[in-house]
């Protein structure tokens, strides 16, 4: 191991931030030393081990706090830690979530070593090639040397509210640790073909990409534009093209798009916005979900097409979703289903906002072309196809205006994760009233319509991200007894 590393004290959330990064970049720099020793002389008799950094907080105060914070703020005097990974990935949030931390109870934190072993497979630098061939050179197994990820430690009991702490031990004072964080940045470069560093604070979903081509085509024009505030655009691949360039200066251009391509348009300080194609289906959306949580984003929306329900409704109609039915199966498991995922205020009227500049419509007359209410997700796409009337009396009774098999995956995890969610959906079928695409009618109601909402969702964003962050994250995620950190 390398030299024990003495605990620091803070009362400058930059300061201990600097000192998190100092022994953090130490103690992966350590692993990957001994790794190359490894691969260059085959062997070694010594276990190898360094740990990640921990932050930790302790008061014994009952004192009155800003209760209009969602976060910032302990749920009770005690002791508080929770492991470290990539501050230089996490600077801004995490000089943020500490600062709140010194300013609303007046004590230094301190910074440490944690006890928990960092794996030698988080340790490498992004982008790490390691050659198949090499590990074969070891006469030892790998797992003999070095700490692996353990699964058994990587879980989302945190968010969840299962964690239970032993006797003495540190409440968590943050909703992921490190290990699982690292777990999830590994996976976001898999499956999107872009680097976790790229991601912006506003999340935009779809489930076509029709979307993604204009979402491309508006990005090109911003970065044409001398007054954009973007100051890049980045595709799969990390293709990098910034403002007032016409194509990319640096990345490798994927032979193939991953599984969920991620696009993103980025601003200063990370408050522009990302795309992601998600394909179809709640599995993707909770995959892609769980994984971008662990970043922090301010807010999330899903851009998509639904059925219409109701006779009353035309293809081309928005939905504006501020309920949701669940029949997707997979949050069952961590969420269940009689927990009710509330509409947020601040989405909402971001959303209808947008809608009524980008249509010009305001009012009464914005009804014509939008409805609020009840969205369903399912799992079976080709529901149709069995006995309908089990689904379509359950559809009825829970006032249900549009279907689809992503939105209330998208809301309901980012109401696990903390994370402001909202959905706005265009009526792209009727199955109930007959009403299915034909390739003409298709081709034609795409060229008109997802421009507008792809407009529509960008505009929402923007008006999201004129508002403090910590106003955005709505109380209403919090449960009775919070992480500091939000």
């Amino acid at each position: 191991m390398p030299p024990a590393a003495l605990p620091q004290y803070f009362d400058n959330a930059e300061d201990a931030v600097a000192a998190l990064n100092a022994l953090y970049e130490r103690n992966t720099a350590f692993l990957r030393e001994h790794f190359d020793k490894l691969i260059s002389g085959g062997d070694s008799d010594k276990r190898v081990r360094a740990y990640y950094p921990a932050l930790s907080i302790r008061s014994d105060s009952y004192a009155k706090i800003d209760s209009r914070l969602a976060y910032g703020h302990l749920a009770q005097p005690g002791h508080y830690e929770t492991t470290v990974t990539r501050p230089d990935l996490f600077k801004n949030y995490l000089t943020q979530q500490i600062s709140l931390l010194i300013r609303n109870h007046d004590i230094k934190v301190e910074v440490s070593e944690s006890g928990t072993p960092i794996p030698l497979h988080f340790a490498f630098k992004e982008g790490t090639y390691v050659d198949q061939s090499d590990p074969d050179a070891m006469v030892r197994p790998l797992r003999d040397v070095f700490d692996v990820p353990d699964l058994n430690v990587t879980n989302d009991d945190i968010a969840n509210g299962d964690f239970e702490p032993r006797d003495g031990e540190p409440s968590p004072l943050a909703p992921f640790t490190g290990q699982r964080i690292d777990y999830s940045l590994a996976r976001l470069a898999h499956y999107t073909a872009t680097s976790p560093s790229h991601f912006q604070n506003f999340i935009l979903f779809t489930n076509y990409q029709f979307y993604v081509d204009e979402f491309c085509a508006y990005a090109r024009e911003e970065m044409a534009d001398p007054d954009s505030e973007y100051i890049a655009f980045v595709e799969p691949g990390n293709l990098v093209t910034k403002h007032g360039e016409t194509s990319h200066a640096s990345g490798i251009e994927p032979q193939r798009l991953p599984q969920m391509p991620a696009y993103h348009l980025v601003k200063k300080n990370g408050a522009g916005i990302t795309m992601v194609n998600i394909g179809v289906g709640p599995s993707n959306a909770k995959t892609i979900t769980d994984h971008i949580a662990v970043l922090r984003p301010d807010a999330w929306l899903m851009l998509g097409h639904c059925a219409g329900l109701r006779n009353t409704q035309a293809l081309g109609d928005y939905v504006l979703a501020h309920a949701y039915v669940r029949e997707d199966s997979v949050l069952d498991d961590d969420l269940p289903l009689s927990v009710p995922v509330p509409a947020l205020a601040e989405v909402q009227v971001a959303l209808e906002q947008a809608v009524a500049e980008v249509t010009g419509l305001e009012g009464y007359e914005l009804k014509a072309i939008m409805r609020t209410g009840t969205v369903a997700t399912i799992d079976n796409r080709n529901w149709e196809l069995r006995d309908q009337r089990g689904p379509v009396k359950r559809l009825s009774q829970s006032r249900a205006i549009a279907l689809d098999m992503e939105s209330a995956t998208i809301a309901a995890n980012g109401f696990r994760f903390r994370v402001p969610y909202g959905t706005l959906l265009c009526v792209s079928d009727k199955p109930l009233h007959g009403e299915l695409k034909l390739p003409g009618m298709a081709t034609d109601f795409y060229k008109r319509q997802v421009n507008q909402h792809l407009i529509i969702g960008i505009r929402a964003m923007e008006k999201l991200g004129q508002m403090p962050s910590e106003r955005l994250h709505s109380r209403k995620l919090r449960s009775f007894s919070e992480t500091a950190f939000q």
